[in-house]
């Protein structure tokens, strides 16, 4: 069985709940990605900076400097232990609205499952079990 530790992004991008949100949207957009993890000095998960988080903020025209990722980020995140199974993280992303689910081991984020990771392991899935019958 395939595990989220198989398929996780390990590079994760976080950012910590007192930073400001000009920031949260910079590494947004630098690093072409939709959510990032808010962890504590610990890499412990505090909560998830979304683009939708940050688009709200302008659509209320509230936006502004001081502002910080604490004032926006979502608290109830779901995440995934590194020993999960690809099944159960897939059954979650498609039944709810969010892209992404961090990836904790002994309660720090290590990793980043995203729709679009399950999407290429199915693709180079695929390719393989086509490679075999050929």
């Amino acid at each position: 069985m395939t595990k989220a530790r198989d398929i996780m992004t390990d590079m994760v991008v976080c950012v910590r709940k007192d930073a400001p949100m000009v920031e949260a949207a910079q590494l947004l957009a630098l690093n072409d990605i939709t959510g990032i993890p808010v962890v504590d000095e610990q890499m412990h998960l505090e909560g998830i900076i979304s683009e939708k988080d940050v688009l709200d903020l302008f659509e209320v025209m509230q936006y502004t400097e001081n502002r910080t990722v604490n004032s926006s980020m979502s608290r109830d995140v779901v995440s995934f232990d590194v020993e999960d199974d690809l099944d159960t993280i897939c059954r979650c992303l498609r039944e709810n609205v969010f892209r992404r689910v961090p990836v904790t081991e002994k309660g720090r984020v290590v990793g980043i499952v995203s729709r679009r990771d399950l999407i290429l392991y199915m693709l180079k899935a695929r390719r393989k079990n086509e490679a075999l019958l050929v």
